[in-house]
């Protein structure tokens, strides 16, 4: 058995004990990556006790040889497709997939996923033919995440939210915030892209 199977056997249950879905798993490099979803999305909770159940399971079962780094994370904005299963989920979203060299399509394909099954996908290009890949042919692809329409030069912005770092001010008079005693330390990091979680192994 491949050792990327062994690890799915292993981290699947662990999934569906906390009602979250195993997008994707990936071992490379030293790095054990599972990405993991949910309706709703997960949040910094779901991730951190996954990442002590899988840390506990695979220093019992003890699958990866060597040193790795065990990272649980979320797929964020931009989702890897590296499944037909992730197209299937694609369909309608916005791709970028980038093919292997010497095929017959070419390298880079921007557009709509129109269809999937599991040998290949339709995607409606930004000049609006369509182009049916077969998943062999991928190198790698990820969905867009398409932000709104850029705003008109001199419009003005309607936006009443404080910019990043820089606190609301408080009326006059008002009194200051308490501090939380003793706060604990959070035990996970967190991104903009997506939430994650890492433990080295050694």
């Amino acid at each position: 058995m491949a050792i990327i199977d062994r690890l799915r056997e292993i981290v699947e249950p662990l999934c569906l004990e906390l009602a979250v879905e195993l997008y994707d798993i990936d071992l490379n490099g030293g790095v054990f990556k599972v990405t993991i979803d949910k309706p709703g999305g997960v949040d910094l909770t779901d991730i951190a006790q996954l990442t002590r159940d899988i840390s506990r399971a695979l220093d019992v079962h003890d699958p990866i040889s060597g040193r790795y780094t065990l990272e649980v994370t979320s797929p964020g904005l931009e989702r890897p497709l590296r499944s037909p299963a992730h197209f299937v989920r694609a369909v309608g979203a916005a791709v970028k997939i980038k093919t292997l060299p010497n095929v017959d399509v070419a390298r880079r394909v921007e557009g709509v996923v129109v269809s999937a099954d599991d040998v290949a996908v339709v995607i409606r290009t930004t000049s609006g033919d369509e182009r049916r890949i077969v998943y062999d042919d991928i190198e790698k692809a990820r969905t867009v995440f398409e932000w709104g329409p850029t705003p008109r030069p001199g419009s003005a912005a309607k936006n009443t939210k404080q910019p990043a770092g820089v606190a609301a001010k408080k009326p006059a008079g008002s009194p200051a915030p308490k501090q939380a005693a003793d706060a604990p330390a959070a035990s996970t990091e967190r991104s903009a892209a997506s939430d994650a979680a890492k433990v080295v192994n050694a």
